[in-house]
């Protein structure tokens, strides 16, 4: 089979946003544009490139890239570091607003045969320092990703081997089927490095972002900003269309609801469902809702014995009401998934699951006596953004109705992670997180199998029948069968129950309508909210 790029997302768009002004709006639903505007089927807003290209453009989000990791893609494993390193890195593909896989440093590729991909690369792409990108700078990355002890790795899948064809040309062999290798490919870890100066020694990808996209960094303070300038060598020509980029890191709420509402910012990454209420009386001020295949998970540290027979875990994951997690904390803008997440063709229905069908609080309680367990306790640890907290309330209150005690630990995000990831094996008890759902419902499955996620090793034990369900899985082709294979997956992590999908996670946008149009999917599968910054319009004046 081949691919090649249809055309940009302007010309995928066919429509532009209608930039009104006036009074604020209140939250769109999940997936559709805010209240005034217009966009194609697949965006929530496009940006109206009939204004002047130029200016400068803020943003606002909750917090920095990962520290510890340093700066270097490959080893990112947060979605937070994600947006921020893909102002300045490309993969060979990307996805469409449909999940589908869309061609960005491939220009085309062949799949001749199930285990055999042809890249044929861009021409015209170079690094910001202005060196041409080679078939030894993607020979060299993938590489480096392949051996590297990075997150990523383990989705990949079967690689076999990565070879140069010719000067435009990169062919990967797989020991075997993979279906989500393109998604995998995807995502910023796969991003392609300048290998030349790497190799040489005189660029440091832990300390410093050199790469082939729309901006190159000018200034960074760790957890306070990040200054971008546009990329004068980037190869989408017109793009970015702001001359500049300025994050902020503003780690409470309410600050970048203000900065919305003062216009410092011009756009604004908001976690609390009910900050499009404080928003709606704001002039110029819109806020929308992006559905996205992230989800909410509850992990239980099956490595200390509170949790060690599977038939506490069962217990809890059958007491769970995630109709009220989505309703009550999400404000009915999530929805119950399984591991497979809610939105993406072929995932499970969370309906049919055991615990969805078990019998509640009260086959709960007889789980828990069966195992001899009585006035169960236990630490909940969460981290203090929004919706998180809220969410933790409604297991709270859930578990209460099993006869279960949650006493919940509030934290800060850095804080929270040394303790739920800091110790092999973990001390923790319990603890909330959200997985970034990707492009395809098999991605996320691999998680559930400690010995490729490698994050995981200190709280969960592999349990071997799983991992073969999600190895089949990952082989199987799109269709039916697939979908079988993945409802298998599902209905044995559910019963495994060390990490529990509860609901879906959206993300709330707000921006200025006055002083930006941007470009929104309406669904977002890997967290990043600056997916199509380079599209947006600086309104000036």
């Amino acid at each position: 089979m081949r691919y090649r790029l249809a055309g940009s997302v302007a010309a995928l768009a066919l429509a532009t946003t209608t930039a009104a002004c006036g009074g604020g709006t209140a939250a769109a639903p999940p997936g559709t544009a805010a209240t005034g505007s217009t966009a194609a089927p697949g965006f929530l807003a496009v940006a109206d490139d009939k204004l002047p290209a130029g200016g400068a453009l803020n943003v606002a989000v909750h917090i920095d890239s990962g520290a510890a990791t340093g700066l270097d893609p490959q080893l990112a494993d947060v979605a937070t570091s994600w947006q921020l390193m893909s102002l300045v890195y490309e993969t060979l593909v990307t996805v469409g607003p449909d999940f589908s896989p869309q061609p960005r440093l491939a220009e085309s590729w062949d799949n001749p045969n199930p285990t055999t991909y042809v890249f044929h690369l861009r021409k015209g792409v170079a690094f910001s320092n202005g060196r041409e990108m080679t078939a030894d700078d993607v020979v060299g990355s993938l590489k480096r990703l392949l051996a590297a002890k990075s997150v990523w790795r383990g989705q990949l899948g079967p690689v076999e081997k990565v070879a140069k064809v010719d000067a435009a040309t990169v062919k990967i062999t797989l020991a075997k089927p993979y279906t989500p290798f393109l998604a995998a490919l995807a995502n910023v870890p796969a991003a392609i490095l300048p290998m030349k100066e790497i190799e040489a020694k005189t660029l440091d990808p832990a300390k410093e972002m050199l790469g082939t996209g729309p901006f190159k960094v000018q200034a960074h303070r760790q957890d306070v900003s990040w200054n971008f300038a546009r990329n004068e060598h980037y190869w989408d020509k017109g793009k970015p269309a702001a001359d500049s980029l300025t994050v902020t890191i503003a780690p409470e709420e309410a600050a970048r609801v203000a900065a919305v509402q003062n216009g410092s910012s011009a756009l604004a990454a908001l976690g609390n469902v009910d900050s499009a209420a404080m928003l709606a009386g704001a002039a110029n001020v819109k806020v929308a809702t992006q559905a996205t295949t992230d989800f909410y998970y509850l992990m239980l540290n099956s490595k200390n014995p509170k949790f060690a027979d599977p038939r506490v875990r069962q217990a809890l994951n059958m007491a769970l009401d995630r109709k009220q997690m989505a309703e009550v904390a999400l404000g009915g803008q999530g929805k119950p998934t399984g591991v497979t997440p809610a939105g993406l063709p072929g995932a499970c229905d969370p309906a049919a699951l055991p615990s969805a069908t078990g019998g509640g609080a009260a086959k709960a309680k007889e789980l828990l006596a069966q195992a001899g367990v009585a006035n169960l306790s236990f630490t909940l640890s969460i981290y203090s953004t929004e919706p998180a907290p809220a969410v933790a309330q409604v297991i709270q209150q859930n578990l209460q109705q099993a006869g279960v005690t949650v006493k919940i630990e509030q934290m800060d995000e850095a804080s929270w992670a040394g303790k739920v990831y800091g110790k092999v094996p973990a001390t923790f008890d319990a603890a909330l997180s959200w997985f970034a759902g990707y492009a395809d419902p098999g991605m996320v499955t691999t998680w559930w199998n400690p010995d490729v996620a490698g994050f995981n090793v200190g709280f969960m034990q592999a349990d071997k029948d799983l991992n073969k369900l999600i190895a089949a899985a990952a082989e199987t082709p799109s269709g039916a069968e697939r979908d079988k294979a993945l409802a298998a997956v599902c209905a044995k992590a559910d019963t495994d129950a060390q990490m529990i999908p509860l609901v879906t996670r959206p993300a709330t946008v707000a921006y200025r309508a006055d002083a930006v149009s941007p470009s929104l999917y309406a669904t977002e599968g890997y967290g990043n909210l600056l997916r199509l910054v380079a599209d947006a319009r600086v309104k000036k004046g």
